[in-house]
């Protein structure tokens, strides 16, 4: 259970269903999540609604009698938003605001609006509010209710646009806008990442609060904001690095999430640019979570609709240091994945030892735990790159003989 004040967050329930595609197993996972998103945004969850269903009802998403529940529950609590895990239709958020009388939002409104808390420069604040205008156009029609009891009258007869087709155009005429200033933003970032030169770059990529900003602070020296909440760094944050007198440069890029709503994927398209030029991909797992599998594969999938799924990658799982404090089976990692190890050695006996690449390590970034093989590990994958890159290199062969023979 999250340990938070309950004083100035607003009251929520959360609901989702179970459905062939989606065991209640899955269910728990996925609500687990959401509730931690809704802590984010400032809301504190009260209670958790869900039914079986085929599938959705194409209406009201629920059946009726779940949502008469639902009502009565809200009614009776004081309950100020009802979010729902999965994405609602422009008429599905409309009928079901109604029945509930209450703030009704989807998981891609909350992404959404913890986005617009969370950007910090005038690009990625650009970026969200792109995708919260793509998000809102068709469900425009939802915010003006109150003209359906007005039949007629002063400004409301004859030809002309009604005040929705108005909003609409307003809307459309925006994104156009903020499309045009993201193009014109892009533009400048791809000189300024054509300007760093032929530096080999090194993409920290990962699921949302898995440490890549402790890593990249404990790494790169930076200040980068770190917070145990999920999306803390939304802006692409790059630092020069030196291992051994051999520089790179090293990107912290925005955290990925299980059903991460495309208008973010499309606004934040320049963000993922850093991860598509990258020479050398860190995959930072957070080893203590129990669905880290799922989000292994969540961060894969992404990666393999931004076209970067096959370039070097070191897996590094993060946060031993807390996954030793769980409480799991004592069984043998070797076969069952739910077992606690402490050493190192033990570690890398595991299955998880050979996912993705046979480089992978296992670290705590705040305790800097076994933070020499790491950087071991990142300046000899950096290293190879650099020597493809620049054969003779004086700092990788001080004797310019070596490099002919290493070459032969």
């Amino acid at each position: 259970m999250l340990e938070k004040e309950k004083t100035n967050f607003e009251k929520t329930v959360i609901v989702g269903i179970v459905t062939q595609n989606q065991s209640e197993e899955k269910l728990v996972e996925y609500l687990d999540e959401l509730e931690f998103l809704t802590f984010t945004a400032g809301g504190e969850v009260i209670k958790r609604f869900w039914q079986k269903l085929e599938r959705p009802n194409p209406k009201t998403f629920l059946g009726t009698g779940k949502m008469d529940e639902i009502h009565y529950y809200v009614k009776e609590n004081s309950i100020s938003t009802v979010i729902f895990d999965d994405e609602l239709s422009p008429s599905q958020q409309k009928n079901i605001s109604k029945l509930l009388d209450c703030k009704v939002l989807d998981r891609t409104n909350l992404i959404l609006d913890i986005f617009a808390q969370r950007a910090e420069t005038s690009y990625a604040r650009t970026q969200v509010e792109l995708a919260q205008c793509q998000y809102l156009l068709p469900r425009l029609s939802g915010m003006w209710t109150h003209l359906e009891r007005q039949k007629g009258g002063i400004g409301l007869r004859g030809p002309g646009e009604t005040e929705i087709e108005t909003d609409r155009r307003i809307v459309r005429d925006r994104i156009a806008l903020l499309k045009e200033k993201i193009k014109t933003i892009d533009k400048q970032m791809s000189i300024q990442r054509s300007n760093r030169g032929a530096m080999v770059r090194v993409a920290l990529v990962g699921y949302t609060n898995v440490g890549k900003s402790t890593l990249m602070n404990a790494v790169g020296k930076s200040d980068v904001f770190v917070e145990n909440k999920l999306f803390a760094t939304l802006d692409t944050t790059v630092r020069k690095v030196v291992i051994k007198n051999l520089p790179f440069l090293l990107s912290d890029t925005v955290g990925f999430i299980r059903k991460l709503p495309t208008q973010l994927v499309e606004s934040f398209k320049s963000t993922l640019d850093e991860v598509r030029e990258a020479d050398l991909l860190l995959h930072v797992v957070d080893i203590s979570h129990p669905d880290f599998e799922d989000h292994i594969e969540s961060v894969n999938q992404i990666l393999m609709d931004i076209k970067s799924n096959n370039k070097p990658t070191i897996m590094v799982f993060n946060k031993i240091d807390a996954y030793k404090h769980l409480t799991i089976d004592e069984d043998d990692l070797i076969t069952e994945k739910t077992t606690k190890h402490y050493t190192l050695d033990e570690w890398k006996s595991t299955w998880m030892h050979n996912v993705g690449s046979k480089n992978a390590l296992f670290i705590s970034a705040t305790e800097k735990e076994n933070f020499e093989e790491f950087r071991e590990t990142v300046y000899e994958a950096v290293r190879q790159i650099h020597i493809t890159r620049f054969p003779y290199n004086k700092f990788l062969y001080p004797d310019y003989k070596d490099a002919i023979e290493k070459e032969e």
